[in-house]
């Protein structure tokens, strides 16, 4: 299944390629929330593909209008065509096609394509995380102090954390984490599962530990299909950063609006 479910991916990601220096169409759906006339061919394709891979699963994507009959299934396909669209748009390289496959909450598959930067990421529960052939792993920190962190600028609060370089998708900064080139992604916001799934799946396979803002572990396919925050980071300094971001995140989630 995972062999099939990273070709269809790839196959997407080949697609969005394709159209990446084109004058297509593009939009506000709603403020501040970009989307293309490629989205939308990206998700075609991919519900095409996989729901013909798997007929029984359930489907839950950024570009289609959610049906709550998803949540009878036992399994449930998570899709973001085209993650970090912004970088889409300004025709930089950070933004993947990410797809997922949800068991009973759980993601059990995930890939993620990233064909402007030739990489392709992919994890099944139980058997480790790859990047192209090569198996991934997190880094060993155990020092908050210097824990690098992809950000284009960080809070006064927080100057003790390492700048690095940062993709606008959410999917490829957890997965750097994955493959050693971040300690810490930290989110303090209401975000959508379709944002996170298969880069939630490949980081915890390489041995990152993942939680919501508060430390609590993630759930998937929840009525609201959103959590608050995402927290992935070597294992030695998640416990740090949760009790680093507690008094923020009480504070915001009180207005965040879902």
């Amino acid at each position: 299944m995972l062999a099939a479910v990273s070709a269809i991916t790839a196959e997407a990601g080949a697609l969005a390629l394709s159209r990446w220096q084109d004058d297509f169409g593009r939009w506000e759906k709603s403020p501040g929330q970009l989307v293309s006339d490629v989205d939308l061919e990206v998700d075609a394709l991919l519900r095409d593909r996989l729901m013909a891979l798997d007929p029984a699963a359930g489907w839950l994507s950024e570009e289609t209008a959610d049906n709550p009959d998803r949540l009878a299934c036992a399994r449930l396909w998570v899709v973001d065509p085209i993650d970090g669209t912004r970088d889409y748009l300004r025709r930089r390289p950070g933004w993947a096609v990410s797809v997922a496959l949800v068991e009973h909450g759980v993601p059990v598959l995930g890939v993620l394509d990233v064909p402007a930067r030739g990489e392709h990421w992919r994890a099944a529960a139980g058997t480790g995380a790859f990047r192209g052939d090569a198996r991934i792993r997190v880094g060993g920190r155990t020092d908050f102090a210097g824990s690098r962190v992809p950000a284009d600028n960080l809070p006064k609060a927080d100057n003790m954390l390492l700048m690095v370089a940062k993709p606008n998708s959410i999917a490829l900064r957890i997965a750097m984490v994955a493959a050693d080139e971040a300690d810490l992604v930290a989110t303090l916001r209401w975000g959508h599962e379709w944002d996170i799934a298969a880069a939630v799946l490949i980081a915890a396979e390489a041995g990152a530990t993942v939680s919501d803002a508060f430390g609590q572990p993630l759930a998937f396919n929840t009525p609201s299909a959103q959590a608050f925050g995402v927290l992935a980071s070597v294992p030695g300094i998640h416990a740090a950063a949760v009790d680093k971001l507690a008094d923020r995140a009480k504070a915001l989630v009180g207005v965040e609006q879902r």
